[in-house]
């Protein structure tokens, strides 16, 4: 009887769920969409060592930016008043080691070099500016010689000429700009009536940032969103400043625990509902068996760069509007009864994400059905075809729809269940037998386990999943508290072995 005391404790299965952290699984990403470019899109996410799937929205908020205000898109005929812009927000979402920022750096790196060429070639046209700028100097100082003399003779006072008039100093071209606080992008836009990428490597820190530099920051971005016209007036500008086209596409990372901070703490105004999420799970590393084809890359953004606007009547540039076909509008129409009835039932930051998708949807067409044009060089489309709406609703169904739900159910999730997740994983990755709460707080690394109260929670919760067992020893022979140490059940590593986790 003494004896049998001392045997090994017997451990129930443990519930290798916990590893989750209460998450929903990510689903497949449709490939449809994105037509021949795919096997591209492989082989630089392989390059990077990243799941594909960021690398895809990366591409494709690259190539709304550069479309701009150049192309819009109107779903009937008969709603003449409804239109999008070319202006997407992306968001792939991972931990630290998932490669986000490869995958982001894959999709955006034909940029430099060819905002490098734009740079060339305006440094080349300062010259002339500067030339009619000293010319207009000149001629205003003679124009006010000419001023003094007429009040000295008490002559009428000469009109300035036209040549005196300064030109306005003229804006680098810019297509992307990073960490820009709302003045400047602001500046930026009125010299730069395509708009612009704002990519950023870690977009918690611009979401909490709205009210950092000025007030109102936060719907200046809202606004950036919707491509309107956009008027400045500014104590601190000589003069009010013009925005044509009021159009920011962005692109951005997000670590998981930083989601909860801002979504669910900031402004329900809808910003985050026109978010499209990319969460898939973190790939195993192999190493890449070919080099993927950037130049095919940067050949089809050179083709949405050349796209000319059109022009008004009186010669400014405008958008070309490019329609749903009859088909595709018919389709468009009916998916939009479907997805009404799907927001009645919502509820939450998801209810106002299906409330915007009717707008995203047509902006994604737009820059499908373009991309498309763009990397088999053949006549630039006229329409949004069926087929093209069709990969589209696919990939909002499929893929954006329960990406949004991973994410928006991921940042309302209980703290402790996160901190549970990663204190499972952490047990598996040390391979550890045995844990003691104190040095899980010092020792374990991870950012949110460093409140003891916290540590507990998390504990209790792997002590309920049948992952712990508490034992109440005590340091040494001396009397106080026992020492929290927690045996681990030997299955959660032998559960991992066999592929149970």
């Amino acid at each position: 009887m003494g004896q049998g005391s001392h045997s090994a404790p017997v451990w129930s299965k443990p519930d290798m769920t916990v590893l989750a952290g209460g998450r929903t699984a990510p689903p497949d990403m449709p490939t449809d969409m994105f037509g021949t470019l795919w096997p591209l899109i492989r082989d630089l996410a392989a390059g990077a060592g990243a799941p594909a799937e960021y690398v895809a929205v990366s591409i494709i908020a690259v190539a709304a930016s550069l479309v701009g205000a150049k192309r819009s898109v109107q779903p009937f005929r008969e709603a003449p008043q409804w239109r999008e812009p070319c202006i997407l927000w992306i968001a792939p979402v991972g931990d630290p080691s998932s490669n986000k920022s490869p995958a982001i750096d894959a999709a955006t790196v034909p940029l430099k070099g060819m905002e490098k060429e734009l740079a060339e070639q305006f440094k080349a046209g300062l010259i002339g500016w500067q030339t009619t700028a000293e010319r207009a100097k000149a001629e205003k100082a003679a124009w006010l010689a000419d001023v003094k003399m007429a009040t000295k003779e008490g002559v009428a006072t000469p009109t300035m000429p036209d040549a005196a008039v300064e030109p306005d100093e003229p804006q680098r071209p810019r297509l992307v700009v990073q960490d820009g606080t709302p003045e400047a992008v602001m500046e930026i836009l009125s010299g730069n009536p395509n708009g612009i990428l704002h990519l950023r490597d870690e977009l918690a820190g611009w979401l909490l940032s709205f009210e950092r530099y000025s007030p109102g920051g936060r719907e200046f971005w809202l606004e950036a969103n919707g491509g309107r016209h956009f008027t400045v007036d500014r104590k601190s500008l000589k003069a009010p400043l013009f925005i044509k086209f009021n159009g920011v596409t962005v692109l951005g990372g997000i670590q998981p625990e930083k989601l909860s901070e801002c979504l669910l703490k900031s402004a329900d105004d809808g910003l985050v509902a026109r978010f499209l999420w990319a969460w898939p799970d973190p790939i195993r590393y192999q190493r890449p068996t070919g080099v993927a084809d950037a130049a095919l890359l940067e050949h089809v953004y050179r083709q949405l760069l050349r796209i000319q606007p059109g022009r008004d009547e009186e010669g400014q540039a405008v958008a070309i509007v490019l329609m749903l076909n009859d088909a595709a509008g018919a389709i468009f129409e009916e998916w939009i009864r479907d997805n009404d009835s799907a927001i009645r039932e919502a509820a939450g930051l998801y209810k106002g994400f299906l409330g915007k998708l009717r707008g995203m949807v047509l902006r994604l067409s737009l820059v499908v059905e373009l991309i498309g044009w763009a990397a088999t060089d053949g006549r630039e489309p006229t329409c949004i075809r069926a087929e093209t709406l069709t990969a589209v609703l696919s990939f909002i169904d499929d893929y954006a729809k329960p990406s949004a739900v991973r994410v928006f159910g991921d940042a309302a999730l209980p703290l402790s269940e996160r901190n549970a997740a990663a204190l499972a994983h952490h047990i598996l990755k040390t391979k550890t037998q045995r844990i003691n709460l104190r040095e899980v707080r010092r020792e374990s690394g991870i950012a949110t386990l460093k409140i003891a109260a916290d540590v507990e929670a998390a504990t209790e919760a792997l002590v309920e999943a049948g992952w712990l067992r508490g034992i109440g020893e005590r340091a040494g022979d001396t009397a106080g508290k026992p020492r929290k140490d927690y045996l681990v059940n030997p299955m959660v590593h032998d559960g991992v072995a066999n592929g149970v986790a």
